[in-house]
Protein backbone atom coordinates (compact mmCIF):
# COMPACT_ATOMS: atom_id res chain seq x y z
CA UNK A 1 0.00 0.00 0.00
CA UNK A 2 1.25 3.41 -0.90
CA UNK A 3 2.74 5.54 2.20
CA UNK A 4 0.05 8.82 1.89
CA UNK A 5 2.81 11.59 1.72
CA UNK A 6 2.85 13.55 4.87
CA UNK A 7 2.15 16.90 3.24
CA UNK A 8 -2.01 15.31 2.65
CA UNK A 9 -1.54 15.19 6.64
CA UNK A 10 -0.35 19.01 7.22
CA UNK A 11 -2.96 19.94 4.46
CA UNK A 12 -5.84 17.97 6.53
CA UNK A 13 -4.86 19.68 9.83
CA UNK A 14 -4.63 23.10 8.25
CA UNK A 15 -8.35 22.70 6.87
CA UNK A 16 -9.45 21.28 10.37
CA UNK A 17 -7.49 24.71 12.22
CA UNK A 18 -9.50 26.67 9.42
CA UNK A 19 -12.65 24.86 9.80
CA UNK A 20 -12.82 25.81 13.60
CA UNK A 21 -11.61 29.40 14.02
CA UNK A 22 -12.65 30.78 10.87
CA UNK A 23 -16.26 28.62 11.54
CA UNK A 24 -16.03 30.49 14.84
CA UNK A 25 -15.56 34.01 13.49
CA UNK A 26 -18.37 33.56 10.85
CA UNK A 27 -20.42 32.49 13.67
CA UNK A 28 -20.54 35.93 14.88
CA UNK A 29 -24.25 36.78 13.26
CA UNK A 30 -25.61 33.94 15.38
CA UNK A 31 -25.02 36.38 18.83
CA UNK A 32 -26.07 39.85 17.57
CA UNK A 33 -29.73 39.16 19.20
CA UNK A 34 -28.96 37.74 22.20
CA UNK A 35 -26.00 40.46 22.83
CA UNK A 36 -28.79 43.15 22.37
CA UNK A 37 -30.95 41.35 24.50
CA UNK A 38 -28.91 40.72 27.51
CA UNK A 39 -26.45 44.09 26.59
CA UNK A 40 -29.79 46.53 26.48
CA UNK A 41 -28.20 48.03 23.53
CA UNK A 42 -28.52 48.58 19.55
CA UNK A 43 -27.89 46.99 16.83
CA UNK A 44 -25.08 49.95 16.06
CA UNK A 45 -23.03 49.46 18.70
CA UNK A 46 -23.36 45.39 18.12
CA UNK A 47 -22.38 46.20 14.49
CA UNK A 48 -19.39 48.33 15.48
CA UNK A 49 -18.15 44.86 17.42
CA UNK A 50 -18.36 43.26 13.68
CA UNK A 51 -16.59 46.44 12.21
CA UNK A 52 -13.51 46.60 14.67
CA UNK A 53 -13.38 42.78 13.95
CA UNK A 54 -12.99 43.00 10.52
CA UNK A 55 -10.32 46.15 10.56
CA UNK A 56 -8.36 44.11 13.80
CA UNK A 57 -8.57 40.96 11.39
CA UNK A 58 -6.69 42.79 8.24
CA UNK A 59 -4.50 45.26 9.54
CA UNK A 60 -2.65 41.87 11.23
CA UNK A 61 -2.38 40.22 7.77
CA UNK A 62 1.23 41.35 6.89
CA UNK A 63 2.49 41.12 10.13
CA UNK A 64 0.76 37.95 10.50
CA UNK A 65 3.14 37.12 7.14
CA UNK A 66 6.16 38.27 8.59
CA UNK A 67 6.06 36.49 11.96
CA UNK A 68 5.30 33.32 10.36
CA UNK A 69 8.58 33.90 8.30
CA UNK A 70 10.20 34.57 11.64
CA UNK A 71 8.89 32.20 14.12
CA UNK A 72 6.72 29.61 11.49
CA UNK A 73 3.47 28.84 10.90
CA UNK A 74 3.33 25.70 13.48
CA UNK A 75 3.89 28.22 15.96
CA UNK A 76 1.56 31.30 14.19
CA UNK A 77 -1.27 28.84 13.64
CA UNK A 78 -1.63 26.80 16.74
CA UNK A 79 -0.75 30.13 19.51
CA UNK A 80 -3.67 31.54 17.36
CA UNK A 81 -6.19 29.20 17.98
CA UNK A 82 -5.11 29.44 21.23
CA UNK A 83 -5.50 32.90 21.73
CA UNK A 84 -9.15 32.45 19.96
CA UNK A 85 -10.25 29.90 22.15
CA UNK A 86 -9.22 31.65 25.67
CA UNK A 87 -10.79 34.83 24.46
CA UNK A 88 -13.78 32.98 23.16
CA UNK A 89 -14.23 31.86 26.85
CA UNK A 90 -13.32 35.35 28.55
CA UNK A 91 -16.33 36.67 26.45
CA UNK A 92 -18.92 34.49 28.95
CA UNK A 93 -17.95 37.26 31.82
CA UNK A 94 -18.44 40.16 29.59
CA UNK A 95 -21.02 42.62 31.28
CA UNK A 96 -20.55 45.49 28.66
CA UNK A 97 -20.75 46.03 24.79
CA UNK A 98 -17.25 47.85 25.10
CA UNK A 99 -15.88 44.68 26.73
CA UNK A 100 -16.77 42.62 23.60
CA UNK A 101 -15.28 45.52 21.54
CA UNK A 102 -11.72 44.96 23.46
CA UNK A 103 -12.39 41.08 23.66
CA UNK A 104 -13.88 39.78 20.47
CA UNK A 105 -13.11 43.01 18.17
CA UNK A 106 -9.75 43.61 18.99
CA UNK A 107 -7.73 40.26 20.63
CA UNK A 108 -9.72 37.45 18.94
CA UNK A 109 -9.69 39.30 16.20
CA UNK A 110 -5.82 39.22 15.96
CA UNK A 111 -6.23 35.24 16.79
CA UNK A 112 -8.32 35.17 13.55
CA UNK A 113 -6.09 37.02 11.81
CA UNK A 114 -3.24 34.09 12.90
CA UNK A 115 -5.59 31.14 12.23
CA UNK A 116 -6.21 32.35 8.59
CA UNK A 117 -5.85 31.49 5.06
CA UNK A 118 -2.12 33.58 5.34
CA UNK A 119 -1.22 30.73 7.55
CA UNK A 120 -2.87 28.03 5.04
CA UNK A 121 -1.66 29.29 2.18
CA UNK A 122 2.23 29.57 3.25
CA UNK A 123 1.34 25.78 4.51
CA UNK A 124 0.92 24.85 1.12
CA UNK A 125 3.36 26.59 -0.53
CA UNK A 126 5.55 25.19 1.69
CA UNK A 127 4.71 21.77 1.33
CA UNK A 128 3.44 20.93 -2.29
CA UNK A 129 5.48 21.47 -5.22
CA UNK A 130 2.57 19.90 -7.62
CA UNK A 131 -1.19 19.97 -6.86
CA UNK A 132 -0.71 23.27 -5.40
CA UNK A 133 -3.59 25.05 -6.77
CA UNK A 134 -5.73 21.89 -5.71
CA UNK A 135 -4.18 21.79 -2.27
CA UNK A 136 -5.48 25.79 -1.86
CA UNK A 137 -8.52 24.88 -2.76
CA UNK A 138 -9.09 22.68 -0.34
CA UNK A 139 -7.24 24.53 2.74
CA UNK A 140 -9.79 27.53 1.37
CA UNK A 141 -12.66 24.94 1.71
CA UNK A 142 -12.05 25.03 5.54
CA UNK A 143 -13.24 28.55 5.92
CA UNK A 144 -16.33 27.77 3.82
CA UNK A 145 -17.01 24.27 5.75
CA UNK A 146 -16.89 26.33 9.22
CA UNK A 147 -19.55 28.40 7.93
CA UNK A 148 -21.56 25.65 7.10
CA UNK A 149 -21.18 23.87 10.23
CA UNK A 150 -20.35 25.81 12.87
CA UNK A 151 -22.85 28.91 12.19
CA UNK A 152 -25.93 26.44 12.58
CA UNK A 153 -24.75 24.69 15.11
CA UNK A 154 -23.69 27.88 17.03
CA UNK A 155 -27.39 28.95 16.37
CA UNK A 156 -28.64 25.46 18.02
CA UNK A 157 -26.37 26.06 20.81
CA UNK A 158 -28.03 28.93 21.77
CA UNK A 159 -31.13 28.22 21.35
CA UNK A 160 -31.05 25.07 23.47
CA UNK A 161 -28.12 26.79 26.16
CA UNK A 162 -28.03 30.46 25.96
CA UNK A 163 -24.86 32.39 24.29
CA UNK A 164 -23.28 32.00 27.29
CA UNK A 165 -22.88 28.19 27.24
CA UNK A 166 -22.06 28.48 23.60
CA UNK A 167 -19.24 30.37 24.19
CA UNK A 168 -17.31 28.03 26.69
CA UNK A 169 -18.60 25.14 24.65
CA UNK A 170 -16.76 26.66 21.78
CA UNK A 171 -13.93 27.90 23.41
CA UNK A 172 -12.85 24.27 25.40
CA UNK A 173 -13.39 23.12 22.05
CA UNK A 174 -10.74 25.11 20.72
CA UNK A 175 -8.24 25.31 23.64
CA UNK A 176 -8.61 21.52 24.27
CA UNK A 177 -9.29 20.11 21.26
CA UNK A 178 -7.82 21.92 18.36
CA UNK A 179 -4.86 23.57 19.55
CA UNK A 180 -3.25 20.33 21.10
CA UNK A 181 -3.67 18.47 17.44
CA UNK A 182 -2.03 21.35 15.58
CA UNK A 183 0.78 22.22 18.15
CA UNK A 184 2.16 18.39 17.96
CA UNK A 185 1.19 17.37 14.33
CA UNK A 186 2.18 20.48 12.17
CA UNK A 187 5.29 20.89 10.40
CA UNK A 188 6.73 24.64 9.25
CA UNK A 189 8.38 22.44 6.25
CA UNK A 190 9.31 18.89 4.76
CA UNK A 191 12.66 18.67 5.70
CA UNK A 192 11.34 19.18 9.67
CA UNK A 193 9.74 15.33 8.84
CA UNK A 194 12.98 14.66 6.61
CA UNK A 195 11.38 14.47 3.09
CA UNK A 196 10.90 16.40 0.78
CA UNK A 197 7.37 18.62 -0.80
CA UNK A 198 4.30 16.51 -2.12
CA UNK A 199 5.28 16.41 -6.30
CA UNK A 200 9.45 17.65 -5.86
CA UNK A 201 11.75 16.20 -7.93
CA UNK A 202 14.60 17.35 -6.56
CA UNK A 203 17.79 14.96 -6.07
CA UNK A 204 18.15 12.92 -2.94
CA UNK A 205 21.13 15.61 -1.62
CA UNK A 206 18.37 18.38 -1.61
CA UNK A 207 15.65 16.08 -0.62
CA UNK A 208 17.55 15.98 2.51
CA UNK A 209 18.89 19.07 2.89
CA UNK A 210 19.07 20.08 6.91
CA UNK A 211 17.35 22.68 8.65
CA UNK A 212 20.20 24.35 9.17
CA UNK A 213 20.29 25.37 5.61
CA UNK A 214 17.22 27.55 5.96
CA UNK A 215 18.49 30.62 7.01
CA UNK A 216 20.68 31.17 4.56
CA UNK A 217 18.27 31.20 2.22
CA UNK A 218 15.79 33.93 4.03
CA UNK A 219 13.41 35.78 1.71
CA UNK A 220 13.20 39.29 0.75
CA UNK A 221 11.31 41.78 2.39
CA UNK A 222 9.38 44.52 -0.33
CA UNK A 223 7.93 47.76 1.71
CA UNK A 224 4.31 47.56 0.30
CA UNK A 225 5.65 50.94 -1.84
CA UNK A 226 7.19 48.88 -3.39
CA UNK A 227 5.10 46.35 -4.20
CA UNK A 228 2.88 48.74 -5.56
CA UNK A 229 4.95 49.48 -8.16
CA UNK A 230 4.71 46.17 -9.31
CA UNK A 231 1.93 45.57 -12.33
CA UNK A 232 1.03 42.15 -10.53
CA UNK A 233 0.70 42.48 -6.98
CA UNK A 234 -0.99 45.97 -7.68
CA UNK A 235 -3.71 44.04 -10.71
CA UNK A 236 -4.10 41.21 -8.08
CA UNK A 237 -4.50 43.92 -4.73
CA UNK A 238 -7.39 45.60 -6.31
CA UNK A 239 -10.11 42.38 -7.24
CA UNK A 240 -8.99 40.83 -3.90
CA UNK A 241 -9.80 44.52 -2.39
CA UNK A 242 -13.21 43.90 -4.43
CA UNK A 243 -13.59 40.55 -3.49
CA UNK A 244 -13.71 41.54 0.11
CA UNK A 245 -16.47 44.03 -0.53
CA UNK A 246 -18.80 42.48 -2.24
CA UNK A 247 -18.19 39.16 -0.27
CA UNK A 248 -17.71 39.12 3.06
CA UNK A 249 -18.65 42.84 3.50
CA UNK A 250 -21.73 42.78 1.55
CA UNK A 251 -23.28 39.63 1.53
CA UNK A 252 -22.27 37.75 4.76
CA UNK A 253 -23.22 40.89 6.17
CA UNK A 254 -26.57 42.11 4.49
CA UNK A 255 -28.27 39.11 2.88
CA UNK A 256 -30.17 37.85 5.63
CA UNK A 257 -31.35 41.35 6.16
CA UNK A 258 -32.14 41.71 2.61
CA UNK A 259 -34.03 38.66 3.00
CA UNK A 260 -35.99 40.24 5.15
CA UNK A 261 -36.74 43.52 3.93
CA UNK A 262 -38.09 41.45 1.06
CA UNK A 263 -40.69 39.32 3.29
CA UNK A 264 -38.70 36.03 2.47
CA UNK A 265 -39.48 33.53 5.06
CA UNK A 266 -36.92 32.04 7.94
CA UNK A 267 -36.96 28.62 6.49
CA UNK A 268 -36.71 30.15 3.07
CA UNK A 269 -33.64 32.60 4.03
CA UNK A 270 -31.96 29.58 5.87
CA UNK A 271 -32.04 27.32 3.07
CA UNK A 272 -30.23 29.88 1.19
CA UNK A 273 -27.58 30.47 3.57
CA UNK A 274 -26.71 26.70 3.80
CA UNK A 275 -27.03 26.75 -0.25
CA UNK A 276 -24.78 29.36 -0.53
CA UNK A 277 -22.19 27.92 2.09
CA UNK A 278 -22.66 24.15 0.47
CA UNK A 279 -22.11 25.67 -2.97
CA UNK A 280 -19.19 27.26 -1.64
CA UNK A 281 -17.14 24.60 -0.78
CA UNK A 282 -17.99 22.84 -3.80
CA UNK A 283 -16.87 25.68 -6.35
CA UNK A 284 -14.05 26.54 -3.88
CA UNK A 285 -12.41 23.06 -4.55
CA UNK A 286 -12.79 23.18 -8.13
CA UNK A 287 -11.50 26.69 -8.23
CA UNK A 288 -8.39 25.16 -6.62
CA UNK A 289 -8.51 22.12 -9.16
CA UNK A 290 -8.59 23.98 -12.59
CA UNK A 291 -5.87 26.40 -11.09
CA UNK A 292 -3.40 23.52 -11.72
CA UNK A 293 -4.97 23.22 -14.68
CA UNK A 294 -5.51 26.69 -16.34
CA UNK A 295 -3.94 29.84 -16.14
CA UNK A 296 -5.23 31.33 -13.16
CA UNK A 297 -5.89 34.58 -14.30
CA UNK A 298 -8.29 33.77 -16.56
CA UNK A 299 -10.26 32.05 -13.64
CA UNK A 300 -10.18 35.58 -11.91
CA UNK A 301 -11.28 37.17 -14.75
CA UNK A 302 -14.49 34.64 -15.05
CA UNK A 303 -14.91 34.64 -11.40
CA UNK A 304 -15.20 38.39 -11.35
CA UNK A 305 -17.13 38.39 -13.91
CA UNK A 306 -19.51 35.88 -12.97
CA UNK A 307 -20.22 36.71 -9.43
CA UNK A 308 -21.28 40.42 -11.09
CA UNK A 309 -23.99 38.61 -12.93
CA UNK A 310 -24.82 36.93 -9.84
CA UNK A 311 -25.85 40.03 -7.92
CA UNK A 312 -28.08 41.00 -11.06
CA UNK A 313 -30.07 38.53 -9.56
CA UNK A 314 -30.79 40.22 -6.24
CA UNK A 315 -31.77 43.92 -8.35
CA UNK A 316 -34.48 41.39 -10.24
CA UNK A 317 -35.28 40.78 -7.07
CA UNK A 318 -36.30 44.01 -5.24
CA UNK A 319 -37.11 45.91 -8.18
CA UNK A 320 -40.13 44.29 -9.59
CA UNK A 321 -41.91 41.87 -6.85
CA UNK A 322 -43.55 40.14 -10.11
CA UNK A 323 -41.20 39.77 -12.75
CA UNK A 324 -41.14 36.39 -13.68
CA UNK A 325 -43.34 35.15 -11.48
CA UNK A 326 -45.04 33.41 -13.96
CA UNK A 327 -42.30 30.74 -14.41
CA UNK A 328 -40.28 31.47 -11.39
CA UNK A 329 -41.01 33.18 -7.89
CA UNK A 330 -38.68 35.21 -6.24
CA UNK A 331 -38.03 32.46 -3.62
CA UNK A 332 -36.83 30.59 -6.83
CA UNK A 333 -34.85 33.78 -7.57
CA UNK A 334 -33.16 34.01 -3.96
CA UNK A 335 -32.36 30.16 -4.39
CA UNK A 336 -30.78 30.18 -7.65
CA UNK A 337 -28.91 33.23 -6.40
CA UNK A 338 -27.46 31.94 -3.37
CA UNK A 339 -26.27 28.66 -5.60
CA UNK A 340 -24.18 30.83 -8.37
CA UNK A 341 -22.90 32.89 -5.95
CA UNK A 342 -21.80 30.46 -3.47
CA UNK A 343 -19.95 28.79 -6.26
CA UNK A 344 -18.24 31.94 -7.53
CA UNK A 345 -17.33 33.38 -3.44
CA UNK A 346 -14.48 31.53 -1.43
CA UNK A 347 -13.53 30.44 -5.44
CA UNK A 348 -11.32 33.24 -6.14
CA UNK A 349 -8.57 32.66 -2.97
CA UNK A 350 -6.77 29.59 -4.83
CA UNK A 351 -6.42 31.03 -8.04
CA UNK A 352 -5.15 34.79 -6.54
CA UNK A 353 -2.52 32.44 -3.77
CA UNK A 354 -2.09 30.00 -6.82
CA UNK A 355 -0.64 33.72 -8.61
CA UNK A 356 0.84 34.99 -5.81
CA UNK A 357 3.45 32.47 -5.05
CA UNK A 358 3.66 32.84 -8.35
CA UNK A 359 4.92 35.72 -9.19
CA UNK A 360 6.56 36.15 -6.04
CA UNK A 361 8.46 33.16 -5.12
CA UNK A 362 11.74 34.67 -4.66
CA UNK A 363 10.23 37.21 -1.77
CA UNK A 364 8.77 36.85 1.82
CA UNK A 365 5.56 34.99 0.89
CA UNK A 366 4.17 35.29 4.20
CA UNK A 367 4.50 39.42 3.84
CA UNK A 368 2.82 39.30 0.20
CA UNK A 369 -0.23 37.66 1.14
CA UNK A 370 -0.71 38.94 4.08
CA UNK A 371 -0.99 42.36 2.00
CA UNK A 372 -2.98 40.89 -0.12
CA UNK A 373 -5.76 39.75 2.80
CA UNK A 374 -5.37 43.21 4.36
CA UNK A 375 -7.19 44.06 1.61
CA UNK A 376 -9.43 41.69 1.47
CA UNK A 377 -10.18 42.93 5.31
CA UNK A 378 -10.62 46.30 4.39
CA UNK A 379 -12.70 45.56 1.50
CA UNK A 380 -15.19 43.62 3.71
CA UNK A 381 -15.07 45.98 6.43
CA UNK A 382 -16.17 49.19 3.70
CA UNK A 383 -18.33 46.55 2.46
CA UNK A 384 -20.15 45.82 5.44
CA UNK A 385 -20.56 49.31 6.58
CA UNK A 386 -21.37 51.88 3.56
CA UNK A 387 -24.61 49.55 2.31
CA UNK A 388 -25.96 49.87 5.96
CA UNK A 389 -25.40 53.86 5.41
CA UNK A 390 -26.57 53.49 2.19
CA UNK A 391 -29.67 51.62 3.41
CA UNK A 392 -30.43 54.11 5.82
CA UNK A 393 -30.50 57.00 3.37
CA UNK A 394 -32.70 55.48 0.81
CA UNK A 395 -34.63 52.12 2.35
CA UNK A 396 -33.15 50.06 -0.05
CA UNK A 397 -29.90 47.96 -1.15
CA UNK A 398 -29.96 48.53 -4.90
CA UNK A 399 -27.71 50.98 -5.22
CA UNK A 400 -24.87 48.65 -3.27
CA UNK A 401 -25.43 46.34 -5.90
CA UNK A 402 -25.29 48.47 -8.54
CA UNK A 403 -21.79 49.39 -6.96
CA UNK A 404 -20.83 46.09 -6.41
CA UNK A 405 -21.29 44.74 -9.82
CA UNK A 406 -19.47 47.95 -11.12
CA UNK A 407 -16.64 47.15 -9.08
CA UNK A 408 -16.74 43.44 -10.19
CA UNK A 409 -16.53 44.53 -13.67
CA UNK A 410 -13.30 46.46 -12.81
CA UNK A 411 -11.52 43.71 -11.39
CA UNK A 412 -12.55 41.08 -13.59
CA UNK A 413 -10.62 43.56 -16.50
CA UNK A 414 -7.76 44.17 -14.08
CA UNK A 415 -7.54 40.36 -13.31
CA UNK A 416 -7.57 39.48 -17.33
CA UNK A 417 -4.44 42.03 -17.14
CA UNK A 418 -2.44 40.96 -15.34
CA UNK A 419 1.10 39.30 -16.89
CA UNK A 420 0.94 35.71 -17.88
CA UNK A 421 2.29 32.50 -16.05
CA UNK A 422 3.12 29.28 -17.22
CA UNK A 423 0.75 26.52 -15.94
CA UNK A 424 1.68 22.80 -16.30
CA UNK A 425 -0.79 20.15 -16.09
CA UNK A 426 0.17 17.74 -12.76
Amino acid sequence: MKKIHYAWIVLFLSFIALLSAQGVRLSFGAFVSPWEIDFSTSRAIVSLIAFVSYLVYGLSQPYIGRLIDTYGVRMILSFSILLIGVTTILTYFATNPWQLIIIYGVISSIGFGGASNVAGSIIVANWFSEKRGFALGLMSAGTAVGQLLLVPFSLYLISHFGWKNTVLILGFFLVFVIFPIIFFFIRNFPADKGIEAYGNIETHQKKLATKEETPSTTPKHLSIIQLLKNKAFLFLLLPFFVCGVTTSGLMDTHLIPFAQVCGFSPAVTGTAVSLLAGFNIAGTIFSGYLADRLNPKYILTILYGSRALTIVLLILISSDQHLFQFAITQSHLLIIFAITFGIVDFATVAPTIKLATTYFKHLSVGGVIGWLFLSHQVGSALGAYIPGVLFDLTGGYNISFVLSICLLVVASIFSYLLPNVVTTKD
